[in-house]
C-alpha cells in the first residue's frame, strides 16, 4: 500500500544544478589540526584551530561556482535557524546565539558514487577552490565580529587541499545539508 502511493507521486521536470554545498553539525567544542606535514602527530609541530558551542561547516564549490554563489552559501548557512535556546526549544541562527563557527573545505562532497568508486568530475579546479573557500571565509569572518570592546564568536579555518584531523563533541545528531 505505501510503495504504490509513493509511485503515483509525480516525478520533478526540472533539476537545478547544484553548485555549492555546505554540511553544518552543531557541536558543543571541535578541535581541527591544520598541518599537512604532521597529522595524526601528537608533537610540538602539531598546528590546531579550537571552537567552543556553535558549529562546524563543511564546504564544497562545484563547477559553474563563482564568487557571488560563495557569499550566497555562507549567509545561508549564518542565517539557518539551527542553533536551539536553552531551556526553550526556540531555534535561532548562529549569529543570533553569537556562536563558534568552524570551516572545513571538503571536496569529497562533490563526489558522485559511480560503481563502486567515487568521482569527482563536478568539483572546481583547486585555483578555482581555494579562491571560493576564501570568499566563503571571509565572507563568514566580516559577517561575525564582537561588538566594540567585546570578545565574540570565534571563526576558525582548515586548511584548502590538505588532510586534517577533526574531533569534536556534539550535542546530538545535528546535521544538515544546505545546497545553492
Amino acid at each position: 500500500p505505501c510503495t504504490a502511493a509513493l509511485s503515483t507521486l509525480p516525478l520533478p521536470t526540472t533539476t537545478v544544478a547544484v553548485q555549492g554545498r555546505a554540511v553544518i553539525q552543531q557541536c558543543l567544542s571541535a578541535r581541527l589540526q591544520t598541518n599537512h606535514n604532521s597529522v595524526g602527530c601528537d608533537d610540538e609541530r602539531a598546528e590546531f584551530v579550537e571552537i567552543g558551542r556553535g558549529m562546524v561547516v563543511f564546504v564544497c564549490f562545484l563547477k559553474e561556482a563563482d564568487e557571488q554563489l560563495a557569499e550566497r552559501l555562507a549567509l545561508t548557512v549564518l542565517k539557518a535557524r539551527l542553533c536551539e535556546v536553552t531551556g526553550s526549544g526556540k531555534k535561532v541562527s548562529v549569529l543570533d546565539c553569537q556562536g563558534d563557527v568552524m570551516i572545513v573545505p571538503q571536496a569529497t562532497l562533490g563526489g558522485v558514487l559511480k560503481g563502486k568508486q567515487f568521482q569527482y568530475h563536478r568539483n572546481v579546479n583547486p585555483a578555482q577552490g581555494i579562491s571560493l573557500y576564501e570568499k566563503f571565509a571571509g565572507v563568514v569572518k566580516q559577517s561575525i565580529h564582537p561588538a566594540e570592546g567585546q570578545s565574540g564568536p570565534v571563526v576558525a579555518l582548515g586548511t584548502y587541499g590538505n588532510r586534517q584531523v577533526l574531533s569534536m563533541a556534539t550535542n546530538g545528531p545535528s546535521t544538515h545539508i544546505i545546497e545553492v
